[in-house]
């Protein structure tokens, strides 16, 4: 049960992140809106998620180890619950745009967290195979979500894109609460680099949302460019903050491990092009070729 909860815990970040591509046509279609256009609110429904998902990541993962992994990971799902029926229940693009980014944010407690709790939970050789499994898994809701969510928006509507998670988190609930044991790290001090995981949300969100602003106002709207320029400067600060910083959220000294600097370059690849092709993929298939 252990398990359940773990792999469920992240497989629905992941398929969270995939399976609302195929929903982006029928949102553009049904949706009203009236400060942002289609497009654009149609690519921050799902880079919203993104940035705010990868900007809290390693922050969500220090408040684990130290207020407690089990307590983190129930927010995390419950934060991820409420916030995914407010998405499917969403009136207008711009309130679904708004619950999107806070879903991801409730998603970046759940990511670390079950990994910890699985490092927590099993020894080796156990602890090997939890981490195959739970691979496994979340690698196939990221592969299974467009196929699942085509079929299920088709006969439904788009909104279950978004219900479809209830079930899966209520679930998950009731494993981590009965059968979850609390765990901490010991030597976590409670120093947190609130400033450094700012930086990260305004360097990441600012290039995306400038980016997406620009293109959609043909790049005649000076917030744009305010906002890129934002990002820009937090992207440049960032690894000078790192190096100055007591107790940096993310320590360059690990970088020069040529293992963690090459994993961590190879998945930044990966996924950069795997989901930047899921996102335009479905809006050219079903909104140009009509499929």
């Amino acid at each position: 049960w252990t398990m359940v909860a773990a792999v469920l815990g992240s497989a629905i970040v992941f398929l969270d992140g995939t399976i609302v591509n195929v929903a982006l046509p029928s949102i553009g279609q049904t949706l009203p809106h009236s400060i942002v256009s289609v497009l654009e609110g149609q690519t921050y429904v799902t880079s919203g998620y993104l940035a705010t998902l990868a900007a809290l990541l390693i922050l969500a993962g220090a408040l684990s180890d130290f207020y407690g992994r089990r307590r983190i990971f129930i927010i995390g799902l419950v934060g991820f619950g409420l916030t995914s029926v407010l998405s499917g229940l969403s009136p207008s693009l711009e309130l679904l745009v708004v619950f999107r980014v806070l879903q991801g944010a409730a998603g970046a407690l759940l990511v670390p967290c079950s990994l910890s709790i699985i490092t927590a939970t099993f020894e080796e050789p156990g602890r090997s195979r939890a981490f195959g499994i739970w691979a496994a898994a979340t690698s196939a809701t990221t592969i299974l979500g467009p196929t699942i969510g085509g079929l299920l928006i088709q006969a439904i509507s788009w909104r279950i894109a978004f219900l479809i998670n209830v079930p899966l988190v209520l679930l998950a609930l009731y494993a981590t609460i009965k059968y979850v044991e609390e765990s901490r790290d010991e030597h976590a001090t409670g120093r947190f680099d609130w400033l450094g995981a700012f930086v990260v949300a305004v360097a990441v969100g600012g290039l995306a949302f400038g980016a997406i602003r620009g293109q959609a106002q043909q790049w005649r709207d000076p917030v744009s460019f305010i906002a890129l320029g934002a990002g820009a400067v937090a992207l440049v600060l960032f690894p000078i903050l790192m190096a100055r910083r007591a107790n940096p959220l993310v320590p360059l000294g690990l970088f020069r491990v040529r293992r963690f600097a090459t994993i961590n370059l190879s998945t930044l690849l990966i996924y950069g092009a795997l989901y930047v092709t899921f996102g335009f993929q479905s809006l050219f298939l079903q909104g140009t070729l009509g499929y």
